[in-house]
């Protein structure tokens, strides 16, 4: 149900039918709401399972990126969200479907004109995971001051730690805490600065990766495939040839017991012959007794 929160001409929120209404940035937003009937298509497939990639990325990254881009969306309608959603969307994504994954040293936690980092590094250190950059002989005497906000982010756990705050950046590193039980996990680092008034912020750089764990091809060689499939044919060739052996011996069977019983010997005697005590399976012939 919706609710009229400035009179009957004022924006509403909630829902009404298929019109959704909410505000936005000081703006009413009055949207429909609709099911589609159509089947799927591999482009609308696609485009679901690459939301779903980047969405599981920054959700666990909300209070970072909604500082990293708050300053690029203000004074507009835009939204930190959407943004940052929109961006790694389309330069951040790598895949066909349905093998659609996130490229982490394209991705962006945060995004604006200040000066980047340069040259950076991580590593594993007693207190956590230490981040280094180089501090340039030439840095600008303004932005010697800017402080690194710092980015650790677990794929495989879908959790991130931070650090909003960290060194100055003429200091040239930073130990980010990590939980002990996430040390040997995957990492993905960001590392962006922010200058001291929070009025301009840089565009975050992947800083490097830790226990990224490689997948080796398998080594599939011809000569083992080629040795199968000889002996594959060999032993068709056996059955085949036990097969016709077998289906000659019936027939040569069958063809002995027809020819015996059409003999003019009375029906005791075909009766006799055409007993198992008097025909040989082994031999495929009829041993005729002794008279007596």
């Amino acid at each position: 149900m919706g609710s009229l929160n400035n009179g009957l001409f004022g924006g509403f929120n909630g829902r009404v039918g298929n019109l959704v209404g909410y505000m936005l940035n000081g703006k009413s937003i009055i949207r429909t709401v609709g099911h589609s009937t159509k089947p799927l298509t591999t482009a609308r497939k696609a485009n679901c399972e690459q939301m779903t990639v980047v969405n599981a990325f920054l959700r666990p990254n909300m209070t970072f990126i909604r500082s990293g881009f708050r300053l690029i969306t203000a004074g507009t309608d835009k939204n930190f969200y959407n943004e940052a959603v929109s961006y790694n969307k389309k330069h951040a994504v790598q895949g066909e479907y349905p093998n659609i994954s996130m490229d982490y040293t394209k991705a962006l936690v945060s995004m604006g004109s200040l000066l980047k980092a340069d040259k950076t590094t991580i590593s594993k250190h007693a207190d956590g995971i230490e981040f280094k950059w180089e501090v340039p002989a030439d840095l600008p005497w303004r932005n010697r001051n800017d402080r690194a906000m710092l980015l650790i982010h677990f794929p495989d756990a879908r959790v991130s730690t931070y650090v909003l705050s960290g060194s100055r950046r003429h200091v040239g590193n930073e130990v980010v805490a990590i939980d002990t039980n996430l040390a040997e996990s995957r990492m993905e680092a960001y590392i962006s600065f922010i200058d001291e008034d929070a009025t301009e912020i840089s565009d975050s750089v992947h800083a490097g990766s830790l226990n990224v764990k490689s997948v080796e091809p398998e080594n599939f060689s011809e000569e083992p495939q080629k040795n199968a499939t000889k002996d594959s044919a060999k032993t068709t060739k056996t059955n085949k040839s036990d097969k016709t052996v077998h289906n000659k011996q019936t027939v040569k069977q069958q063809q002995a017991k027809k020819q015996v019983l059409k003999t003019s010997r009375s029906k005791k005697l075909n009766q006799q012959l055409s007993s198992s005590s008097y025909f040989s399976l082994h031999k495929g012939q009829y041993t005729f007794p002794t008279p007596s």
